[in-house]
């Protein structure tokens, strides 16, 4: 009895859907047939379809009657909530019913569903959520990711949760990934015989026109822009702009010069009956609604028939080496571009004006980013853990950054959301709360402090737009008393607005905090601690000589704006920074008492070396982070800290910190000599890089004694460096490349290795070498050594390898000006057969 009326009232549902998108001829629908063939035969089928086509509105209805999905529920995913209300709306419209019966809606803190529901629209992040609670997805046989060419975090997180519950529990389940451009790499990406389906669409006519040049400012030429295409345009007019400060601007330079026309926000903060305003035709006025890029996509505003495009967008952008984010405005990218002029012509030919020149277009970035390359990654990684993942091992489209991802691994760590890489039983609680990790852990801790009702307020406020002007200073408290002083009635400081939004979510996380509102003038430094755990890298110490300068826990810098009430506290801890270019700009912050960082500071003994004085350093130290809350002199130092300290200043400051010897270096250029002669031999590198990474096998042992640089001079190099030789390298050492050769004279002559392996020098008197036929050798007779051949005064007269070739030829010319030179030494006549010597001729 309970299934026939269900059947009846689908099969009356479906045929309201068939009548109607057929009476709007959606382009989407000719695929039909070849979709549900493709998507009966496989678990993965890709659409690509333009603006327009029906692939929200169209498609997911028809598909409900598909009999692989009897019982069974479709999940529409839209990326924003602003789209996925809309299309909400417009397909419970479609068979005349209201959002929660045939048609459902799960968004964060708002869910309109019954029994009844079969298709349920809803946000990239429900899903994530759904799946960690239930893995197998029961009573779910379609998942249609829309707009999936915008990439979103959460999309492909889900993409590739959704993947995995296919290879292993659920072989039934089907994804269709609906797109209105395609990544040529993704169906190779996602895998073989993937079918593709592709929708030429139904776009009207769009006239793009750019400026003659690219203006200064674009977003303040939008204003203007408009005033002209409602001059000469027909239609309602979207204007697309960066941000909400540009967005007012813009809309109250229009709502002076034309009162006549109905000038509207849209934007992501926005209530829902504003954003319904937005997009609702008004029958009465023609309309300029003012939008940010979430109009983009999936949003379909009847009536709109002029799109006039700023060029810009304003995100975030992720700074791993910080831990910090900042808002960037750019270039919108080529796809963007074409997006926003296409709605324009979604029902009839329109006109899009781009404010930039033309030769400008080509130059713009193609297509977006995916988020996963750029964005925070630790809610991501947040729900892998949970997930019981490893990261590297999903299979993700693109893998996220690995610096990225231990920079999200280190501060989940420091949340205490996970321990070894593993999620704990208060990262579990963290995945429960739908917001960023370090704000659950605010909510969470907080709640567990008895601080529940400021931990709800506090995360409401950083959680929406500010609701005090720029000149209200950064004290978080401040706008923690002006949404108390707006709950109770009283006439405190702020945007009403804001505020009752940022209420509205307070009072969502009271409810799941289960505590009462507390309307009292909040404690600043129970903010600050509430803060602290959401931002612990953010605690921040006032530098020494400033008011507004601080060090962050983490080790960048940061400043309090000029006059900021909280300038000249010895403890902030920082909620909004913008990570800048060198030193970061506090925007929100609150102060923060020392006992907080004290209960959680690491007291180690520090040994370091001064370079500047040349002497060891001692002392106790406590530190949070890099901030340093006290300090005293370590009178006992242990042994192994002194020698580490040492070690690491060598490292730092070079081999030159030590006192080398001439036969230290030379016995360093013998052992490279012989490295760079005999190649296939194993003579190890003792050059200065090579002997800096081996300190521990030769100088360590040494440094025991070391306290002052004094004493860095007193150790023996060359006893230090002998044991890098192995026997019998020793032996070989002096056998192959001797410190000195005897020459005919009788005297032995030092040899001057070079560590490059060039012949080695051997400086000798030119009279020393009578009677020597060939040039000296070293290394078994294969390297002839390079004589400098040297006057009376010791002064070179000629360098050589060839002492026979010398003796026939050079000889007589620099015998020629030497003996003027030198009349008392001997200048034979035949240097092959005269007795070599140093003396001068005896006296006669």
């Amino acid at each position: 009895m309970g299934g026939a009326p269900r059947t009846l009232f689908r099969s009356r549902a479906a045929e309201r859907t068939a009548h109607w998108c057929n009476a709007l001829s959606l382009p989407v629908l000719e695929l039909l047939p070849a979709l549900r063939a493709a998507l009966n035969l496989h678990p993965l089928v890709i659409l690509q379809a333009p603006p327009g086509a029906g692939k929200s509105t169209g498609l997911p209805l028809e598909l409900l009657s598909e009999p692989w999905l009897s019982g069974q529920r479709l999940l529409l995913l839209q990326p924003r909530r602003v789209a996925a209300r809309a299309v909400a709306a417009r397909l419970a419209a479609t068979l005349g019913e209201k959002v929660g019966e045939t048609v459902g809606l799960r968004v964060r803190f708002e869910t309109l569903v019954s029994a009844r529901t079969r298709l349920e629209v809803v946000t990239e992040g429900i899903l994530t959520r759904r799946l960690q609670h239930d893995p197998e997805l029961k009573g779910v046989g379609l998942i249609l990711f829309d707009e999936f060419h915008e990439r979103s975090l959460n999309a492909d997180l889900a993409l590739s949760l959704v993947r995995e519950v296919q290879g292993a529990l659920r072989d039934d389940l089907r994804v269709l990934i609906m797109s209105a451009t395609l990544d040529p790499s993704l169906p190779a990406r996602l895998g073989t015989h993937i079918p593709i389906l592709e929708s030429l669409g139904r776009s009207y006519p769009v006239d793009v026109r750019y400026l003659a040049a690219d203006p200064a400012d674009p977003a303040s030429a939008v204003a203007g822009a408009v005033t002209r295409a409602l001059a000469s345009d027909e239609g309602d007019i979207l204007a697309f702009l960066p941000g909400v400060a540009e967005i007012r601007r813009n809309m109250a330079a229009l709502r002076e010069r034309h009162p006549e026309v109905s000038v509207l926000p849209l934007y992501g903060d926005l209530p829902i009956a504003e954003q319904n305003r937005a997009i609702v035709p008004d029958p009465a006025r023609r309309k300029v609604v003012l939008a940010t890029s979430i109009a983009e996509t999936s949003l379909t505003l009847d009536g709109v028939r002029v799109v006039i495009d700023s060029g810009l967008t304003r995100t975030q952008q992720f700074d791993p080496g910080s831990g910090l984010s900042k808002m960037v405005t750019s270039r919108v990218t080529r796809d963007s571009a074409d997006q926003r002029a296409g709605r324009a012509g979604r029902t009839a030919p329109g006109v899009a004006y781009r404010l930039w020149s033309e030769r400008t277009q080509p130059l713009l970035a193609a297509a977006r980013l995916p988020e996963i390359l750029s964005a925070d990654l630790a809610p991501l990684l947040l729900e892998v853990a949970g997930w019981g993942a490893d990261v590297t091992a999903l299979p993700w489209l693109d893998a996220p950054p690995p610096p990225r991802v231990a920079t999200a691994q280190s501060l989940l760590t420091e949340l205490s959301a996970l321990q070894g890489g593993r999620i704990t039983p208060q990262g579990r609680e963290l995945l429960d709360l739908p917001t960023h990790p370090r704000l659950a852990h605010l909510l969470s801790q907080g709640a567990s402090l008895g601080l529940g009702p400021l931990a709800a307020d506090l995360a409401a406020v950083l959680e929406e737009r500010d609701p005090l002007p720029r000149s209200a200073g950064s004290d978080v408290a401040r706008r923690v008393w002006a949404l108390r002083q707006h709950r109770s009635g009283g006439r405190g400081e702020g945007d009403r607005a804001i505020l009752e939004r940022i209420e509205r979510l307070s009072r969502q996380w009271r409810s799941l905090l289960r505590v009462r509102p507390d309307d009292t003038s909040p404690d600043p430094e129970q903010v600050g601690q509430l803060l602290h755990l959401a931002y612990p890298e953010r605690a921040a110490q006032l530098r020494p000589g400033t008011l507004d300068r601080y060090l962050l826990a983490g080790g960048q810098g940061a400043r309090l704006p000029e006059g900021d009430d909280l300038a000249g506290q010895p403890y902030v801890v920082a909620a909004h920074l913008d990570a800048g270019s060198g030193e970061g700009r506090i925007y929100l912050a609150a102060p923060l008492s020392e006992a907080v960082l004290s209960a959680q500071a690491v007291t180690s003994d520090v040994v370091e070396w001064d370079s500047r004085t040349g002497t060891l350093t001692a002392a106790r130290e406590r530190r949070f982070g890099r901030l340093l809350l006290g300090t005293q002199p370590l009178q006992q130092v242990p042994e192994a800290l002194r020698v580490s300290a040492v070690r690491s200043a060598v490292l730092r400051e070079g081999l030159g910190s030590l006192s080398w010897t001439n036969e230290a270096r030379q016995w360093q250029a013998r052992v490279l000599s012989l490295r760079a002669w005999r190649a296939g031999e194993e003579w190890p590198d003792v050059s200065d890089a090579a002997l800096l990474e081996r300190l521990d096998d030769w100088l360590t042992p040494h440094l025991g004694t070391v306290r002052r640089r004094e004493d860095l001079g007193k150790i023996q190099l060359l006893s230090a460096l002998h044991p890098l030789l192995p026997w019998p390298l020793p032996r070989q050492l002096d056998e192959l490349a001797p410190t000195q050769l005897s020459v005919p004279s009788g005297h032995s002559i030092k040899l001057e290795y070079r560590p490059d392996g060039d012949a080695p020098i051997l400086a000798v008197k030119l009279q020393e070498l009578f009677g020597l036929a060939d040039t000296p050798t070293v290394n078994a007779g294969r390297a002839p050594v390079l004589l400098h051949l040297l006057s009376p005064a010791r002064r070179p007269v000629q360098i050589t390898q060839d002492l026979r070739s010398f003796w026939q030829s050079g000889y007589f010319e620099v015998r020629k000006d030497l003996r003027g030179q030198y009349p008392k030494h001997p200048w034979p006549d035949d240097p092959w057969t005269a007795q070599a010597t140093r003396a001068t001729k005896k006296r006669m």
